[in-house]
């Protein structure tokens, strides 16, 4: 386990007023300020964001303001081909997103490491699903943070035959580092979607977490999967359909950015030794490799 730095006041200083605001009623907003077609508004908005946020124009596969249709359209923008390569053979575990290595490291039993003094279980994580929780008991995990610059898609880690999905309704504070290092359980506490994998190192869970702004996740088998957003745990069965997504294929997207955590059960996947808390990674890098389960 990498080591985390503690909370400092400005941290809860900034994270505090989250608790007040009315986080849906906010990214509802962004929701509809994000597709705005008025010509003039969304290529400001975008020449602006991209100035703000020091995008890279050369990796787009669009690169002009003008030719998106709406802000959301450039936020998860496609990259030119050949940008980002998937490395290794077909038990490298590669990079679901760009981004930061948030934490990672052994699940203990079933809790997950967050923060310094803090940090959330499985079984919280998965909805309460128990039987899901204990596939990753004692196993591997990884968080990955994906900063406002960052390219916002979402991709395998390894060949995956999907078994379920589940959506988790919850909050949405933000995922920054200075929340994650102050807010008690935040990824259990937020909204998210669940998606459970069979994979050459057993069983792979991708948890994509919702924030403050993050209006929509979406995936590739089932288009737009919130908004709406509902009140309870929903549960779908894939076992009876052939849906399988090649290592470093899109598996989804964030409209607006936030957070991937990665599960896989216990000795399934060894972490490359020089990956640490912080670290940049780029989709289709190496992370990791994995382990036929016995």
């Amino acid at each position: 386990m990498s080591p985390a730095p503690s909370a400092s006041w400005k941290d809860y200083l900034k994270s505090l007023p989250l608790y007040l605001l009315p986080h849906h009623a906010i990214s509802r907003l962004t929701l509809r300020v994000t597709r705005l077609r008025v010509r003039w508004f969304k290529n400001a908005l975008i020449r602006w964001f991209a100035r703000q946020y020091d995008v890279n124009w050369d990796e787009s596969l669009y690169r002009q303001p003008e030719d998106f249709e709406h802000f959301n359209a450039f936020f998860t923008r496609e990259l030119a081909p050949g940008t980002r390569p998937v490395e290794g053979d077909a038990c490298t575990v590669v990079s679901p997103a760009d981004g930061h290595i948030s934490q990672l490291g052994e699940i203990d039993d079933d809790t997950v490491f967050q923060a310094k003094g803090r940090g959330f279980s499985v079984t919280e994580l998965l909805g309460g699903d128990s039987d899901s929780a204990g596939l990753f008991r004692n196993g591997s995990f990884m968080t990955v943070y994906l900063s406002p610059r960052d390219y916002h898609r979402v991709h395998m880690p390894l060949e995956g035959k999907l078994r379920k999905t589940l959506y988790v309704p919850g909050r949405l504070f933000s995922v920054a580092p200075h929340t994650t290092r102050v807010v008690p359980r935040l990824f259990a506490r937020n909204e998210r979607l669940v998606a459970l994998f069979d994979t050459c190192a057993g069983p792979m869970a991708m948890v994509l977490v919702g924030a403050i702004n993050v209006a929509a996740i979406e995936t590739v088998w089932a288009g737009l999967v919130t908004p709406p957003h509902r009140r309870q745990v929903e549960t779908l069965d894939f076992t009876d359909r052939d849906i399988t997504l090649q290592r470093g294929a899109e598996m989804g997207r964030f409209n607006m950015g936030s957070t991937v955590i990665l599960l896989f059960g216990e000795q399934a996947v060894h972490w490359q030794s020089m990956l640490v808390a912080e670290a940049p990674l780029r989709v289709g890098e190496a992370i990791g490799t994995g382990q036929n389960p016995r």
